[in-house]
């Protein structure tokens, strides 16, 4: 039998994505957010929310454009750093010790020592009670070829990115492949004729 446990902000399993912006002096920052999710096909596109406390916040609105660094499990302390930290009191990067890189495509930096990176342009904000859902269409992906698949494609295996706990505040790693997505439910199909 299923216990009620209320509304609360859970969901399985939500990304540790950080979120690449320039403040309003060209400062590079970056943010660790959770609350974000492909949201459209096509074109591409993304969402993050952020709280407008948030030193990042004002720099998608200014710069119409972020990033997203996806860190792989060797950088979860750092990853975590982004997020307890605020770029208007320090800059991250440097203690942090990871290299700022500026994108060639839109009007914000990312991780250099991550192995993923999207580059998006802001399409939609909403204001939805305490964060702001931010809308950024994807205009590219860049990859360490390390990560890539025989078929040039990001490979989760071998990107191992981090993978955040809602209900207990902790970070874990990717599980095993369990099957093959618009193939193994064929199986369901088999067993009802």
């Amino acid at each position: 039998m299923k216990q009620s446990i209320g509304a609360k902000t859970l969901a399985f399993p939500t990304p540790t994505w950080v979120v690449g912006t320039y403040d309003m002096n060209g400062k590079p920052n970056a943010m660790t957010v959770a609350w974000a999710g492909i949201c459209c096909s096509n074109p591409p596109c993304i969402t993050v929310s952020l709280r407008k406390a948030t030193y990042s916040y004002a720099g998608i609105i200014e710069n119409k454009a972020f990033t997203v660094s996806i860190p792989s499990e060797d950088y979860v302390k750092e990853a975590d750093y982004f997020g307890l930290a605020s770029g208007k009191n320090e800059d991250k990067f440097k203690t942090a010790d990871l290299t700022p890189v500026r994108s060639d495509l839109v009007d914000a930096p990312y991780v250099g020592e991550f192995p993923v990176v999207l580059e998006c342009k802001l399409l939609h904000t909403f204001e939805i009670g305490l964060h702001t859902m931010f809308v950024g269409e994807i205009v590219d992906i860049k990859a360490e070829e390390s990560v890539l698949d025989e078929s040039g494609n990001p490979d989760i295996e071998k990107i191992r990115p981090v993978i955040y706990g809602t209900g207990n505040r902790s970070y874990y790693g990717m599980g095993r492949n369990i099957g093959k997505a618009f193939s193994i439910g064929e199986g369901c199909r088999a067993t009802k004729k």
